[in-house]
């Protein structure tokens, strides 16, 4: 009879250890809420126990509590929190998250919150050897050249776990093993419940030792098989900031590979940071220094960079983005932006805008074919299609109180230096000269001005500023016209 799949059967439970203090960390935050590719590691570990579809998961918390249950409340409201009122070893966190499902019975996987590249296809595949073995308990374990502080395995000469001997309990012989515990399980739900009643803390730390169970699951005849894991990223966990930073290099690089060979362009992966939500199409390219975070997308042909970051934004086919920072914003199909553009939320550019050099907006529509090329503020506004405006103008949309809208209609001009003072409408077709300040509306195919006639006055720097470079200047050029005349 073969055995069931994970996807054809889940398992009973999945218990997620996070009530670590993280004092390494140093931080104010803790350490599950600390972000890799832009994801919690707690939520790393909560995505990867989905994927045995257990019918409970139960997340441990402890030190920092609040914060923890807070952002679980956001991004996986369906968890189940158990607390351990006071640190005293991975069995009695285990002994905690057991509390809410004193009842359970089958698979309890226990995993860490603090793997963040743990998948869910090792949890199962760990699953699954534990089915075909028929043990009381399966462990998760890699080699590592150097094992550091991690407990190591001790296998009988059928290659069975009899014992996870922790670093601090190890003799030398013991520490010279390679192969070490990931802290990663799969137990039989009563041998798992028996264990943790047996647990003592006869050991160098004075703690309840999880490790403890499996050498009672052999105590009591029952099987215990390792699972070795060939990547051993997967069984690293984050304890500083050191590591942290370490992990979040392997998470980029790895995904920067995969989106290379989907074929996607990245001239330099090691200074192009990609979190793990962002979707690329095949032929974009992103140039050194470029930033993609939360749920931005891009479309072919696009290019991106370099130097710039997208958070949230949705980029057209054929589009190029250079040297900019934008936020919950769309650009469209071959519109360009950059370099040294800011676009602020709300904002969406239509196909083949022109967004050019220390231009904002903010919560600005602007229409096909528009061009914004230099240097303005563009907030709160619906531009049309064609429109043109030019540099150093500035969409005044805050009076002190309240912000307001100015509207720009289809192929409309507003010249160089110009104030259009929200709320106020320029229609279709319409002119404004530059320099002038707008606070009326100016009909469609009209002519807005609001700037005094120039006079010139004649001598003024030679009168008032007598013997300065410019008056000496001026009377130089004023006496070679008077000769060549």
């Amino acid at each position: 009879m073969s055995t069931p799949s994970v996807s054809e059967r889940g398992v009973a439970a999945v218990v997620v250890l996070a009530a670590g203090a993280g004092t390494r960390m140093k931080s104010q935050t803790s350490k599950l809420l600390h972000r890799v590719a832009g994801r919690s590691l707690v939520s790393c570990a909560v995505d990867a126990a989905r994927a045995v579809h257990p019918e409970h998961l139960v997340v441990v918390v402890g030190h920092q509590r609040e914060q923890v249950q807070q952002h679980l409340a956001e991004v996986a409201p369906d968890v189940t929190i158990a607390v351990q009122a006071s640190p005293n070893g991975t069995g009695d966190a285990v002994r905690s998250g057991l509390v809410p499902i004193p009842d359970v019975a089958g698979e309890v996987v226990v995993t860490m919150g603090d793997v963040p590249m743990l998948t869910g296809e090792t949890l199962a595949e760990l699953v699954e050897t534990h089915r075909r073995f028929g043990d009381a308990a399966t462990v998760l374990t890699t080699v590592l050249d150097d094992a550091g502080s991690y407990g190591r395995i001790v296998r009988d000469p059928e290659g069975e776990v009899t014992a996870i001997v922790e670093r601090k309990d190890c003799t030398p012989e013991q520490v010279a093993i390679g192969e070490i515990n990931a802290g990663i399980y799969v137990f039989d739900a009563q041998v798992l419940r028996d264990g943790l009643a047996s647990l003592t803390t006869d050991n160098a730390q004075g703690e309840l030792y999880l490790t403890d169970v499996i050498k009672y699951a052999r105590s009591v005849g029952g099987h215990v098989h390792p699972q070795v894991l060939n990547d051993a990223w997967q069984a690293k966990g984050i304890n500083d900031r050191v590591q942290l930073a370490a992990m979040g290099r392997e998470v980029n690089r790895r995904l920067c590979e995969k989106w290379m060979r989907a074929g996607v362009t990245i001239v330099d992966p090691a200074t192009t940071w990609i979190e793990d939500s962002v979707s690329i199409d095949p032929d974009v390219t992103l140039l050194p220094g470029t930033h993609l975070q939360g749920a931005t997308t891009i479309k072919s042909f696009a290019t991106v960079g370099p130097d710039t970051t997208l958070v949230d934004v949705e980029v057209g086919e054929g589009a190029s983005v250079v040297r900019s920072h934008c936020v919950l914003a769309v650009i469209g199909e071959d519109a360009t932006v950059g370099p040294y553009a800011v676009l602020r939320p709300g904002t969406e550019l239509g196909g083949r805008v022109r967004l050019g050099s220390f231009v904002e907006t903010k919560n600005a529509q602007v229409g096909g074919g528009a061009k914004i090329a230099h240097v303005a503020y563009l907030g709160d506004t619906t531009i049309g299609e064609g429109a043109s405006i030019g540099a150093a103008s500035v969409f005044a949309n805050y009076d002190g109180l309240a912000k307001h809208t100015t509207t720009v209609g289809d192929h409309a001009f507003v010249g160089a230096g110009s104030v259009l003072v929200a709320p106020v409408n320029i229609g279709a077709g319409a002119f404004v000269a530059g320099g002038s300040v707008i606070t009326e509306d100016v009909g469609a195919g009209d002519l807005g001005v609001s700037v005094e006639r120039q006079r010139n006055v004649e001598g003024w720097v030679e009168s008032k500023r007598p013997g300065t470079p410019a008056a000496n200047a001026a009377k130089a050029a004023n006496n070679e016209g008077g000769q060549a005349e």
